[in-house]
């Protein structure tokens, strides 16, 4: 970085002067509250398109299945991709562009006839590929911008834009589907906030020269031009995680356990309606509330993260063991309050969560522990689906005794992997 005759930061070789740490962070969180709008908005609705385009329920949860498993194991892979080739910006721009075309798409295969399914297929699981791509080098970034506004604060400011973005998508839908009596029209009105965030990331790219790929290249130290049997021994590595510290795997087992005790919002939702509390056309609102309670417990926890520590971390078993024994109660207000507690979970462990992994691992590696680290969440998400949809009808006191059990060995995992002192990992 260069400095103009005024004494101001400007960008390399002349270029644009660079935004502050802040600036950066708050443009990025813009790009995803708009990227947001358009994959939430998809997935709010993909269900009930799919099936105007001629596909079962099961067809459906295949479909959907499949995209969340591309997802989040397909990072072990991206995530040792990007820190190996140091480009973290290509792969945050290319998954970001996946998802900014496939979703739009989405609008034309209700004219496509027989093969309107089977496209819609395949731009589904294009769309949770690009996120995919783009998760483990984007999280990468944005652990570099935060270093100087605060980690917690970073990504708790980021988290809480995401979420605006997380409900204002579905609702977005709903309106249009309202309107009109038909869902395309909303996929083709997506294309406008798709576009807004790839001109916000290009911009950010420009102005953010503090995370350029010639500085996470020096700090790696890596060839860029390693042969591919090294690359190839590198994802060997990060399957296995033999190369990342114990405490970042115990961290990402209790992440797991608590990941596991988080039923999807399908669930719950799927007993509002089915025990009478509520009707299906609320559920989206509902949905929005829970949205925006993520955004919230973001923000208040990132801040108390960097002022009192990982300790904070401490209290989401204990909100997690509370969820089943609220949203499964009788009365709609017992309902609703679980619905907040389990937003206010979810806010921490979309963000906070995220930070304190910067905070275990040395900045060369964190790629690719936001992909391992995906990767065993989504297991734990796996088997939590599983356990929730065996024993959520007739067997409720036994799914709220198991995730109370997951919750305490995952309270006391936190208690010893936060003894450790965050100081001695590189920046």
């Amino acid at each position: 970085m260069t400095q103009t005759s005024s004494g101001h930061d400007a960008g390399p070789a002349g270029g644009p002067r660079a935004w502050t740490p802040w600036r950066t962070v708050f443009a990025f969180g813009l790009v995803s509250l708009c990227a947001d709008m358009v994959y939430e908005g998809m997935r709010a609705m993909t269900g009930p398109f799919l099936g105007s385009l001629g596909a079962s329920a099961l067809t459906v949860g295949l479909i959907t299945g499949a995209g969340e498993g591309i997802a989040l194991v397909l990072r072990l892979v991206t995530g040792v991709w990007a820190d190996r080739s140091h480009n973290h910006w290509r792969l945050t721009v290319l998954g970001y562009a996946m998802t900014a075309v496939c979703v739009p798409l989405l609008a034309v295969t209700p004219f496509l006839g027989a093969a309107g399914l089977a496209v819609a297929a395949t731009l589904i699981l294009l769309e949770r590929t690009g996120k995919a791509v783009r998760s483990p080098a984007k999280s990468a970034l944005l652990a570099r911008m935060a270093t100087s506004t605060g980690r917690g604060k970073g990504f708790a400011v980021h988290k809480a834009l995401d979420q605006v973005g997380a409900f204002s998508g579905p609702l977005l839908l709903a309106g249009v589907a309202a309107a009109t009596g038909l869902i395309w029209p909303g996929f083709a009105l997506l294309a406008v906030p798709g576009a807004i965030s790839l001109l916000l990331l290009a911009q950010l790219r420009r102005r953010a020269p503090i995370v350029t790929e010639p500085e996470l290249e020096t700090a790696t130290g890596a060839d860029p031009a390693a042969p591919a049997s090294s690359t190839l021994a590198a994802i060997g590595r990060a399957v296995t995680g033999s190369d990342l510290p114990r405490t970042f795997h115990l961290f990402s087992v209790a992440a797991a356990m608590m990941t596991a005790g988080l039923m999807t919002f399908g669930v719950i939702s799927f007993r509002m309606v089915e025990d009478g509390l509520l009707l299906a056309a609320a559920v989206p609102l509902v949905y929005a509330l829970a949205m925006a309670v993520e955004a919230v417990a973001a923000l208040g926890t990132g801040h108390l993260f960097d002022r009192r520590g990982s300790r904070v971390l401490l209290v989401v078993p204990v909100l997690v063991a509370l969820v089943p024994l609220c949203v499964f109660a009788s009365q709609l207000w017992l309902v609703l309050a679980g619905v907040v507690v389990w937003g206010v979970a979810y806010g921490i462990q979309d963000s906070t969560v995220k930070a304190y992994v910067a905070d275990l691992v040395p900045a060369p590696r964190r790629a690719t522990a936001y992909g391992v680290f995906a990767a065993v969440q989504g297991l734990g998400a796996l088997a939590g689906g599983g356990l929730a949809g065996a024993l959520v009808t007739g067997h409720v006191p036994v799914l709220a005794g198991v995730i109370g059990g997951l919750q305490v060995a995952a309270f006391a995992l936190l208690v010893h992997v936060t003894r450790r002192r965050t100081g001695s990992v590189q920046v």
